[in-house]
């Protein structure tokens, strides 16, 4: 799996989940249990994964959705 985004912005992490589940591209958000860390004031941000063979699909359905300065550099 490879990184598509981090952030600690809960909104941007459950639009790209339901993007990815609408275009039938699994995801993973890791990380998620890191709050506990940081008392869940939301400091360590989350990462978004993706299967390697659909990271380009999935950085498309990004860039069209508006989102694309989210995306994770290669």
């Amino acid at each position: 799996m490879i990184e598509l985004i981090r952030t600690n912005d809960a909104v941007i992490i459950s639009f790209v989940e339901s993007l990815m589940r609408d275009a039938g591209i699994g995801c993973f958000v890791a990380d998620q249990n890191m709050s506990v860390l940081d008392g869940s004031i939301g400091i360590l941000p989350r990462r978004i994964m993706v299967e390697a063979d659909q990271a380009d699909a999935a950085r498309r359905i990004l860039t069209d959705a508006g989102i694309a300065n989210e995306i994770r550099q290669k």
